[in-house]
């Protein structure tokens, strides 16, 4: 098992746990959400609007954490500041394994991005619901990134009414995007109906390889899902969230 550097880390509205191979890692992921944060709060400044659309946004070509984003609200139909999280996440990992880790791993706020030559178990949260923490995922495909967005617990705006709706793709960013768009639609008085929903708005998204949603205590999933592991709940320590 590889000696691996785990370490929370907190600045503005980031609230990550960082885990790599190599400390210089953690140095990089910590920098690299520094940098982009900043340039995406000048970006703001000029350009309010992309802070609080609930629609698509043209694409800029700099900076680079705005043009991500943009992208991934587009190709999920939702505004840009829905991939806030997950595209900081991606871009942190890009810049640890630019420092040579074969271990990069970002949690922002509940969205993972993740490189890896070892399998990265992540517990699956959920507020206090039932489920939550109760079981998890074995990440073992990379790079992935792992997105949930909920109309119970989080902060963020969600439109439905989803326990949790959990999207899997390649990118962290696009999946905090998805997980937006799915979420969004996740309501009703039949939670089968409502899991289609999210599962029909899932499929539409390019990119998105799976998801899994949590309605009404149902359970509904399509696509490809990482190996499902239960969660020692006397021992959590190691989840990533």
């Amino acid at each position: 098992m590889k000696n691996l550097f785990k370490q929370a880390f907190t600045y503005k509205d980031s609230n990550c746990t960082l885990v790599a191979d190599r400390q210089e890692g953690i140095k990089a992921a910590q920098e690299s959400i520094k940098h982009h944060r900043t340039q995406l709060e000048e970006y703001l400044s000029t350009h309010p609007k992309f802070g609080w659309t609930l629609k698509p946004f043209p694409a800029p070509e700099k900076p680079l954490v705005a043009k991500l984003m943009a992208e991934a609200g587009q190709n999920a139909n939702v505004g840009p500041m829905a991939a806030v999280a997950g595209v900081l996440a991606d871009l942190a990992v890009k810049d640890m394994i630019a420092a040579c880790c074969e271990v990069a791993v970002v949690e922002d706020g509940g969205e993972v991005s993740a490189v890896s030559d070892v399998p990265i178990d992540v517990a699956f949260a959920a507020g206090e619901e039932l489920l939550s923490r109760r079981f998890g995922f074995r990440l073992c495909e990379f790079p992935v990134g792992v997105a949930t967005s909920s109309g119970r617990f989080s902060h963020a705006l969600s439109f439905g009414d989803a326990e949790a709706a959990t999207v899997f793709c390649g990118h962290a960013g696009l999946a905090d995007a998805a997980a937006t768009a799915v979420g969004n639609v996740v309501k009703g008085e039949d939670p089968n109906a409502g899991i289609q929903f999210g599962i029909d708005v899932a499929k539409s998204i390019a990119g998105v390889e799976g998801v899994l949603i949590v309605y009404k205590g149902c359970v509904g999933t399509w696509g490809k899902i990482p190996q499902i592991i239960r969660i020692d709940q006397k021992n959590t320590d190691g989840d990533l969230f």
